[in-house]
């Protein structure tokens, strides 16, 4: 675990080689993901929900709805590398994202949101071939990507905001 509290399991690395076990584990992460962020906010009070993860971050709140703006969006992505020849996709302002008023809603509307995304998600995963993997996209803001290079940025962000939540619950002895 990192002591920085904005990467409590540390940043993101770029894979490199990757081979069918790594993305087994990672199609596995994404699967149990929408469980674990579930657990990981059971039982938390909205006075909790709306308590930042960190000084000047997100609050709880705004975590479990930002996983399920960027997980919709991730979705797009590797539907697009999957369906056009090297496709260059849509950023958006995630900062930004996070101060419009869905963010305010229950966490139920994303935590529900999330099971059947990722069960799409994983089952379009589970279908793809070796070589689809290798199916490129470019990010404007960070350059070119694979659907391997994407699905292990994903199966870390999961973790990592999952992490920003349980990271916070024991500081806080919740």
């Amino acid at each position: 675990m990192s002591t920085d509290l904005r990467y409590p399991i540390g940043p993101w690395e770029r894979p490199t080689g990757v081979t069918a076990s790594q993305r087994e584990e990672w199609i596995a992460a994404i699967g149990k993901h929408p469980q674990e962020l579930s657990s990981a906010v059971a039982g938390l009070s909205d006075a909790q929900l709306d308590t930042p993860y960190r000084p000047g971050g997100w609050t709880v709140r705004q975590v479990v709805h930002h996983v399920a703006d960027s997980h919709i969006n991730a979705m797009v992505r590797f539907k697009l590398a999957l369906t056009e020849d090297n496709p260059t996709i849509r950023p958006y302002d995630e900062a930004r994202w996070a101060e419009l008023a869905d963010m305010r809603m229950p966490i139920e509307v994303s935590l529900r949101l999330l099971e059947p995304l990722h069960a799409r998600w994983v089952s379009v995963l589970r279908s793809l071939t070796p070589a689809e993997f290798g199916r490129p996209f470019q990010h404007p803001e960070t350059g070119a990507q694979t659907i391997d290079t994407a699905l292990s940025n994903y199966a870390w962000h999961g973790r990592h905001h999952t992490a920003h939540v349980t990271a916070l619950r024991a500081r806080e002895g919740w």
